[in-house]
């Protein structure tokens, strides 16, 4: 199983910050991506954020190529300019798309206090969960931060898969799914993932994820 990552697609929105322009992708680039997957089998698709383009660009498309995505999204920003508001939810739910939980305020969950995780997982699930009308069991980690503190946090509330970005390879059942952004360039960063799995590197980067688990 291969996961990979959109953010914003076409044109960012001025009040995108200059950081997240950066993983923006063209919307040429974007389809063409998309055609890709569309030949393979064992690609999951997600978006992060909840940017506008989500809805304008991501779900026309997806629909054209019969392709369904989870798309995690910040629940503060819910209704912001350049951002998915409640009735965007309702219409990526009503489309059959799944909808995650990236948080509250778009920070990075470790060395929060107690106070402030149980606002990015629980109080954060309760709003999306209002504005799609569906469970969300889903996490993903924003900037694929987390430890040990918060994988035990996000087993407590209940999320029954949570989603980092470690890149590579993953099992389509594992609790912890890595993922691969998709940025520009997109297209040949795609390919190596498609390819069969070089073994060599493959011991390095597990012994990396299992120092980041336990940390």
């Amino acid at each position: 199983m291969i996961n990979v990552t959109f953010h914003g697609i076409g044109e960012p929105a001025s009040e995108i910050t200059a950081a997240e322009q950066r993983v923006w992708l063209d919307e040429a680039e974007f389809g063409a991506v998309l055609d890709r997957i569309a030949t393979r089998e064992g690609v999951r698709i997600t978006f992060d954020d909840g940017n506008l383009s989500d809805v304008r660009v991501g779900l026309p498309a997806l629909r054209q190529r019969c392709l369904a995505a989870t798309f995690f999204l910040v629940a503060g920003r819910l209704g912001e300019p350049g951002f998915l508001d409640e009735d965007d939810v309702r219409e990526l739910s009503r489309a059959g798309m799944r909808i995650g939980c990236h948080g509250m305020r778009h920070r990075a969950w470790r060395r929060l206090s107690e106070a402030d995780l149980h606002e990015e997982l629980v109080v954060a699930r309760e709003r999306l969960e209002q504005a799609a009308g569906v469970p969300v069991s889903e996490a993903a980690c924003p900037f694929g931060a987390y430890d040990r503190r918060v994988l035990g946090a996000l087993r407590r509330y209940g999320y029954q898969r949570v989603f980092t970005s470690d890149g590579g390879t993953a099992r389509a059942n594992r609790w912890i799914q890595p993922r691969t952004s998709l940025g520009p360039g997109a297209a040949a960063a795609l390919e190596p993932l498609l390819s069969p799995s070089r073994p060599a590197a493959a011991l390095p980067r597990q012994a990396k994820l299992v120092i980041k688990r336990w940390r």
